[in-house]
């Protein structure tokens, strides 16, 4: 399928593109060789081929919920730079 350089130029102003001369014509040859490439799979037998949304399939990655007891406050708070009160003492952000 060839393209044309009205179409070419149809294109560009729908990408909001500005081309020179010599550009429309490299971009029409392109696009061009690119249609040609695409058409070849019309040639190829589909049938029986279902549709997919996803190449691969889709299901939910998520860990099942459970509640679980928390550490001990002391092992938390044994690292922290700066406990106060049983608590992260951070510096003041104004």
């Amino acid at each position: 399928m060839a393209l044309t350089i009205a179409e070419v130029e149809h294109v560009a102003e729908l990408a909001r593109l500005t081309l020179s001369e010599r550009e429309k014509g490299a971009f029409a040859e392109q696009l061009s060789g690119i249609l040609t490439y695409v058409e070849q799979l019309n040639e190829l037998s589909t049938e029986g081929v279902e549709p997919l949304s996803h190449i691969l399939p889709v299901y939910n990655v998520f860990r099942e919920d459970t509640i679980k007891p928390s550490p001990p406050r002391e092992d938390m708070l044994a690292n922290a730079p700066l406990p106060e009160a049983g608590q992260y003492k951070v510096p003041k952000i104004v």
